[in-house]
């Protein structure tokens, strides 16, 4: 669930943080939203980031890919 928050910031950083945002393709409020998750430690991965790594090469001399071969090739 999404809060609304009000956050006050000097005149010179605002035009600044929203140019990098907008070049980035995101929201001011994402972009702030992500620096809290860092400093707060609760940071997300993605989906690929999470998954990266942890499925090893397929066994080609078994019988299920003997089995799986026949039906689907």
């Amino acid at each position: 669930m999404k809060k609304k928050l009000t956050v006050t910031v000097d005149a010179e950083v605002l035009p600044r943080a929203k140019s990098y945002a907008r070049s980035r393709g995101v929201s001011l409020s994402s972009l702030i939203e992500q620096a809290l998750r860092e400093v707060a430690g609760t940071t997300t991965q993605s989906f690929s980031d999470r998954w990266r790594g942890q499925f090893g090469a397929a066994n080609r001399d078994g019988p299920r890919c003997e089995a799986l071969s026949d039906k689907y090739l």
